[in-house]
């Protein structure tokens, strides 16, 4: 059976597929599962579309917080 960490997005890089605004949650697309897995993702400063970003933590099963991945 898979663990816990298998299914969880944090540590993943991704892509911003719906950029990410100020004051509210934008969507990244992660790769998970075998698969890639969209997500509602907070981040401390906008971040635009297509801008690669790094999963930090996990707010509920589809909710993520997200930095910008140099």
């Amino acid at each position: 059976m898979p663990s816990d960490a298998e299914h969880s997005p944090v540590g993943a890089v991704g892509r911003v597929i719906i950029p990410i605004p100020a004051n509210g949650p934008g969507e990244v697309l992660v790769p998970l599962r075998g698969g890639s897995e969209a997500f509602a993702a907070w981040a401390d400063e906008p971040i635009g579309k297509h801008v690669r970003i790094l999963v930090t933590e996990m707010m509920s099963a589809r909710s993520v917080i997200v930095v910008p991945f140099p």
